[in-house]
């Protein structure tokens, strides 16, 4: 791998552009612990650790933070009927995925012989026009009440500002130019965020990429969500780019590159392991599976790619 052989640079965004350890991390165990509440009388107030919120994301299944939220629900409710420690049960599940996500959840816990049809019917998930109790918890509480009316046209329950104002941006416009530079302004953004919370929290700084040539897969269709490399694709063509360097911080990340160059589109997977809250363990999984470029940060990026100061 020659770094000056990469002709676009395509980013994912948390973890990456932000740091979402306050803002989609703590929406997660929050949304987890209302709907728990709310339908099986169960309190709790930290459902997932950051290990266990890690392993999930390890997988490779789980790029979409609210199917990490309802297999935390069906989780804690399948430990309820089985009377088991449902940290325990949790691991139990984690330790044998693989990257088909909620499938793979649903799918271990109907095998251990636990009746989670009822839960399933009652949660409706995932839903087509994203209005059931687990998605519009969550979105409710992301986005806060102002936001959540302006994107859904509804009302929130909430009253309290959303966790998105604790999105720490780690991007700065002064890194973008640079890297703008380098890559001739092909430079965009396949990202599992939809636009209008992507929009939110960088703001100007978004239209600093290749906002055309960028997918939010939020706004997309289910089926196109990662590690489908379609997105990938989508914007590689886009750019007309023939090498890519695709920074991601997630092994959904790592599988997307993987997979869209064994489709013929060159993709080298780039991973960050330090805006997380176990970057050590992050740092290791990477060097675990031999990816060829592992940096704590994206402002490392350009001493990485041999950028010249001005």
């Amino acid at each position: 791998m020659k770094v000056d052989e990469f002709d676009s640079i395509i980013f994912d965004c948390d973890g990456v552009l932000i740091d979402v350890t306050k803002s989609y991390d703590t929406t997660i165990n929050k949304t987890i612990s209302y709907v728990l509440k709310e339908i099986a009388d169960i309190t709790v107030d930290i459902p997932l650790t950051n290990e266990i919120l890690l392993k999930f994301k390890s997988t490779g299944g789980f790029n979409d933070e609210i199917d990490i939220t309802y297999s935390g629900v069906l989780c804690y409710i399948a430990a309820k009927k089985l009377n088991k420690n449902p940290t325990e049960l949790i691991l139990d599940v984690l330790n044998n995925a693989d990257d088909t996500g909620i499938t793979y959840i649903e799918g271990f816990l109907n095998k251990i012989d636990v009746d989670i049809s009822d839960i399933k019917l009652r949660l409706g998930y995932p839903s087509t026009d994203k209005n059931d109790l687990i998605h519009a918890t969550f979105d409710q509480l992301f986005f806060g009440p102002e936001l959540y009316n302006k994107i859904f046209q509804k009302k929130s329950k909430f009253s309290e500002n959303g966790f998105i104002e604790n999105d720490n941006v780690i991007v700065n416009s002064e890194l973008v130019e640079t890297l703008k530079k380098k890559f001739n302004d092909k430079i965009a953004i396949v990202t599992g965020r939809g636009f209008n919370a992507i929009n939110s929290s960088l703001k100007e700084i978004l239209n600093q990429f290749n906002v055309q040539n960028s997918v939010f897969l939020e706004d997309e269709p289910r089926k196109l969500a990662k590690p489908n490399p379609q997105s990938l694709i989508r914007a590689m063509k886009g750019l007309n780019s023939k090498n890519c360097l695709y920074v991601g911080d997630s092994m959904e990340d790592m599988i997307l590159a993987q997979k869209a160059s064994e489709l013929g589109f060159q993709a080298t997977f780039c991973g960050i392991y330090g805006s997380g809250k176990l970057p050590e363990m992050k740092k290791k999984l990477f060097a675990e599976y031999n990816v060829p470029l592992i940096i704590e940060t994206i402002n490392q990026l350009p001493d990485i790619l041999m950028i010249k100061k001005a």
